[in-house]
């Protein structure tokens, strides 16, 4: 079951369910899906990824991606390592639905979760990691408002081919608020 913690257009964003740990490890195992993730030479059993999705439950922000119309899980998103002195985390995110990818729910439910980031954490920055050949999220990372910060240089070797590790970023000031200013606004309206 899903429970709308913060809706967009196309997805919402819900607390992660334990029992969409099967689903989970197929997509995870699945390495189409899992290249472009930090974790693809990982091999994730179904117990394992049970452990893992409780342990992600606990932690406060990490959500279930679902799909608005159909109400099926989509992919996992989350807050992660967050700093409250300094007022920054990162965003760890994947669309393990592969017919979904590509058709703007990852954008969305990435503007989700820095709605929520920026403006009822209060966090300042956001940051994130990936691949210099995951070329489709990076595209997306970009369109958000994420912009490069750096790169370790071949800091990922697969076969004979070295790839970059990129770092972007996002301010709190560069973000535009689709979704909170909203409900903020019609609250408003009611008075």
């Amino acid at each position: 079951m899903y429970y709308k913690k913060l809706e967009g257009k196309k997805c919402y964003l819900s607390p992660i369910n334990i029992e969409d740990y099967e689903l989970c490890t197929r997509w995870l195992n699945d390495m189409e899906i899992s290249i472009g993730m930090m974790s693809a030479q990982s091999l994730i059993t179904a117990t394992k990824e049970r452990e893992i999705l409780e342990k992600l439950q606990n932690e406060p922000y990490n959500f279930s991606i679902v799909d608005r119309k159909n109400h099926t899980l989509l992919g996992i998103g989350g807050i992660i390592n967050i700093d409250h002195i300094n007022k920054k985390s990162e965003l760890g995110i994947f669309i393990g639905k592969k017919d979904m990818q590509g058709k703007g729910y990852g954008q969305e439910a990435i503007s989700l979760i820095l709605d929520f980031a920026f403006n009822i954490l209060n966090m300042n920055s956001m940051h994130l990691k990936v691949y210099s050949y995951n070329k489709i999220a990076i595209s997306c990372y970009k369109k958000v408002g994420f912009k490069e910060a750096g790169r370790l240089r071949e800091a990922k070797v697969i076969g004979s081919s070295k790839y970059d590790e990129v770092y972007m970023d996002i301010l709190a000031r560069e973000f535009e608020s689709p979704y909170i200013n909203r409900i903020i606004e019609m609250k408003n309206a009611e008075i």
